[in-house]
């Protein structure tokens, strides 16, 4: 059994903290995970979502043991960063969570440090780095290389893409084939990227549609 602290008691904690549970109801005893408890600067949002396990400390004051690994439940890139480069300092043990209805290869190319929701797609020949996070149905198709904490939030990036480092890609937004997608890009929900994007960029709508509701009228 592996023992984990989860970094983040917000949002990101809580489902990260569902999903593990759920994916201890339907593996054996040698995949189980243990939640030991959480690092977070706020006890509010420890008590919001009623966590069994204990609020240990903030990042500051965490010591890192030998028997367990940190998994980052944090969605802000900047945050995410700080936060890696902090344990790393520390000498933590950054540790993957991949949920056990992922589709993946057994000897795919993918580094240390990432937590990967249900029902995601890691194709094979995909090459992916350390520290990602993908919620639920993102895809990574194959010859993709993806670097280094990334967030894709129900997003898919399609054959032979290739993204850099610390970009953040909305809810269903995808890339499609061959374009390269740079480091430090924020691209906003249900964006189609069609074309190369270098660094620090956001990609979004220029202008944004008015949504109307008609009435139907007998």
């Amino acid at each position: 059994m592996r023992n984990v602290i989860i970094l983040g008691a917000g949002g990101a904690g809580a489902e990260v903290t569902f999903y593990i549970e759920d994916h201890n109801s339907k593996v054996g005893d040698d995949q189980q995970i243990n939640i030991s408890g959480y690092i977070d600067d706020s006890k509010e949002n420890w008590t919001k979502y009623k966590y069994k396990a204990p609020l240990l400390s903030d990042i500051d004051s965490y010591t890192p043991k030998e028997d367990e690994e940190v998994l980052i439940a944090i969605m802000d890139i900047s945050l995410r960063e700080k936060m890696i480069k902090t344990l790393l300092n520390k000498n933590a043990k950054i540790g993957s969570f991949i949920h056990h209805s992922v589709i993946m290869p057994k000897d795919i190319n993918i580094g240390e440090g990432n937590i990967v929701f249900p029902f995601c797609i890691l194709e094979k020949h995909a090459t992916i780095g350390n520290y990602n996070f993908l919620t639920s149905y993102c895809f990574i198709s194959h010859d993709c290389v993806v670097g280094d904490n990334n967030f894709l939030s129900v997003a898919g990036l399609a054959g032979s893409v290739k993204v850099g480092s610390n970009n953040y890609f909305g809810l269903r937004s995808t890339v499609i084939p061959s374009v390269e997608v740079g480091n430090n890009n924020v691209i906003q929900a249900g964006m189609i990227v069609d074309k190369n994007v270098k660094d620090d960029t956001t990609v979004f709508f220029r202008f944004k549609e008015k949504i109307m509701a008609i009435p139907k009228v007998n």
